[in-house]
């Protein structure tokens, strides 16, 4: 994804925003969630689970690589879910997709501290990093609608 800004001598410049993308792993109404570990000033904060696109990379297939290394889950990816999230520092944009889990797969918490299944109720029952917040809203009537 690229963007525009103007530099101090008034002419565009273009930077490429990196793409996190993030997954809404849904079963049964309720969605994963996962505590970060690490870096300590978000450690214990809640998020989907996901990481950055590599170069070449489709994001749908940097999900499927990621919930893997995280999660060591197979997932089948869906349709977005909410908006693109501009990162807290800007040069990275955060894009979350629906998912669903393959053959009975069981997540494992490999690089998070703790793992919960929320109901639409329970969303707000986790600090949630500020990134993955705004997608909260847009995913409680996904988890009404798969019960």
């Amino acid at each position: 994804m690229q963007t525009e800004r103007a530099n101090g001598g008034g002419q565009a410049e273009r930077r490429d925003l990196k793409v996190i993308v993030g997954a809404a792993i849904i079963r049964d109404g309720r969605v994963l969630a996962c505590a970060r570990s690490a870096p300590p000033e978000v450690a214990g904060m809640w998020e989907f689970p996901g990481g950055k696109v590599e170069p070449g990379e489709a994001e749908t297939d940097a999900l499927i690589r990621e919930c893997a290394e995280e999660l060591a889950v197979r997932v089948e990816i869906g349709e977005r879910v909410g908006r693109n999230v501009r990162m807290a520092h800007g040069r990275s944009v955060l894009k979350v997709y629906a998912a669903r889990l393959l053959g009975g797969d069981q997540p494992q918490a490999l690089e998070h501290e703790a793992l919960r299944w929320l109901t639409a109720d329970e969303l707000d029952s986790v600090t949630w990093l500020p990134a993955d917040a705004p997608i909260v809203a847009a995913l409680r009537p996904l988890l009404l609608n798969s019960r």
